[in-house]
């Protein structure tokens, strides 16, 4: 990303003319159940906004994810003002912006795209969304080791958080070594040497990292309502574990449960769903939303969808 426009974009860099009317969108695979449309528009409607919230699922439109590029230039063409990037596209992304945020920059991943006079800019709003999420949910849990299983768009952004907040050393573990390593070395040149390392994926690399680690992150789409089951054996999980969780659709996913079940301190995907977006909607508006109310707005919409099922 050499020929990047790099820029510090501050909450109100990218300030619009102040306008009542908006068009976003989120682009991902399997987005159907998101609830980011419902949590955006019911802010913006306390706000007096007229807020049209689209989903653009690669999967219903035959679109393969490395063609997404050419849907988020459509998008602006089509007059859309920003646009959330989920699973599987937010490192793919990157290469078809015209300017990066220094913290998109440095993560390699965008989860948030604004519009501005004809050009894509990239953000990442998961590292203050799960950063948030972390301090409100658990504020109190060690960070000397922390063992992370994903190192994809969602968890370079957690690692950064993680290690942002003070983490003493992540370890971080994927299906693909080549991709565990480079997530390792990123974080290892901006946060030090000593601070973050890959290590083999498998049920016996995990079971010795897991009986000395202080927690666990999981940052894989596995437990998604797509996606069931388990990134690890539950066998692995002990009461000295904390449990982190980035999936939120369903909020208790599989690896929640079992980890409650072995008496962890758990954490699930639900807040850093609500920090991110209440980041988004700052950028795509230049108005503040109210974290509190969308927070609340986000448990009666979780609830309403555990009903049914």
């Amino acid at each position: 990303m050499s020929n990047v426009l790099v820029r510090t974009l501050g909450s109100r860099d990218v300030a619009k003319d102040a306008k009542d009317s908006y068009l976003v969108g989120l682009i991902g695979s399997g987005i159907g159940p998101s609830l980011s449309p419902a949590l955006h528009q019911g802010e913006a409607d306390r706000q007096g906004l007229r807020y049209l919230y689209r989903l653009l699922d690669i999967d219903v439109l035959g679109i393969a994810p490395a063609e997404v590029g050419r849907l988020t230039r459509a998008a602006r063409d089509l007059g859309f003002d920003g646009l959330n990037i989920t699973h599987p596209c937010k490192q793919l992304v990157v290469e078809h912006l015209d300017a990066l945020s220094p913290q998109a920059e440095a993560l390699g991943a965008v989860n948030t795209v604004v519009f501005e006079d004809g050009r894509a800019v990239g953000h990442n709003t998961d590292v203050t969304g799960f950063a948030a999420s972390f301090a409100r949910g658990l504020p109190d849990a060690p960070l000397e080791h922390v063992v992370q299983v994903g190192a994809g768009g969602a968890g370079a952004a957690v690692a950064h958080a993680l290690l942002t907040l003070g983490a003493g050393r992540i370890t971080v573990v994927d299906a693909f070594a080549e991709r565990a390593e480079a997530l390792a070395a990123a974080l290892a040149g901006h946060f030090g040497p000593d601070r973050a390392a890959a290590a083999p994926h498998g049920a016996e690399s995990l079971a010795r990292l897991l009986a000395r680690a202080d927690g666990v992150v999981h940052a894989t789409p596995t437990g998604m309502a797509h996606h069931p089951g388990l990134p690890f054996p539950a066998a692995l999980l002990h009461p000295g574990l904390w449990v982190a969780e980035v999936v939120y659709r369903p909020l208790r996913t599989e690896l929640l449960r079992a980890a409650e079940a072995a008496g962890c301190a758990t954490l699930d995907g639900g807040g850093m769903a609500v920090f991110q977006a209440v980041d988004a909607f700052r950028l795509f508006t230049g108005r503040e939303p109210d974290a509190g109310r969308m927070l609340a707005d986000f448990a009666g919409l979780a609830g309403t969808a555990g009903a049914r099922g």
